[in-house]
């Protein structure tokens, strides 16, 4: 397995292309802006989807141009369907000041296994941040968008967020894949999910409860 991260965007998002070097099929993540760069990066790998880890604008921006170039499918969770193509929903129009929309997805992300090339990513449904945001567990590394970040959580204030379910998704889903698992979240640099568990005040503060 080959990882490639590419800060995109004015966020600076974390964009990730997931490939088998066996094959060169590649799952690209959360390709937020800057289509052109992505691309770049994909030349060689046959991209067989696009995935979202969630709605949200700086995440989705570039999904449709990355469509159109390589011919992948979009798939997100279906609680997040609807942020792909509403401004209002995605966050763009608030932050942005102007909505902005990208195609509907070809798929719907439930849980369980997305398989390309000889590797198999597993779709862990982690709500909190947004109703349908979603993690994704390959081979000891998990792409976890804005649900964990090295020495933080993900916001749950923006609309269909929720601190309990966000600090459910972390104690009950994330936490048990163990602590030598590398985490690439949608911002920022690496972590462990031992770092997070022994250091992330929002884990060790006391008031951890779920």
């Amino acid at each position: 397995m080959r990882i490639k991260r590419i800060v995109v965007g004015a966020l600076e998002t974390n964009c990730y292309i997931i490939s088998c070097e066996e094959t060169g099929e590649a799952v690209v993540v959360d390709p937020g802006a800057e289509p052109d760069r992505v691309l770049r990066e994909t030349q060689g790998l046959e991209v067989v989807a696009i995935v979202d880890t969630h709605g949200h604008y700086d995440h989705v921006g570039a999904n449709g141009q990355v469509k159109e170039a390589t011919g992948a499918e979009v798939w997100i969770h279906p609680s997040d369907g609807n942020m792909l193509t509403d401004g209002n929903l995605n966050g763009s129009a608030m932050f942005l000041g102007v909505p902005v929309t990208v195609p509907p997805a070809d798929r719907f992300l439930e849980e369980g296994e997305i398989r390309f090339g000889r590797l198999s990513m597993r779709a862990i449904h982690t709500p909190g941040h947004s109703p349908g945001s979603t993690s994704l567990f390959v081979d000891g590394h998990l792409f976890c968008g804005d649900v964990l970040f090295r020495g933080s959580v993900g916001r749950w204030d923006l609309p269909g967020g929720s601190f309990g379910e966000l600090m459910r998704s972390i104690a009950e889903k994330l936490l048990p894949l163990g602590d030598d698992v590398v985490v690439h979240p949608g911002h920022g640099p690496e972590t462990t999910i031992g770092w997070e568990r022994r250091y992330n005040p929002f884990l060790t503060d006391g008031t951890f409860v779920v």
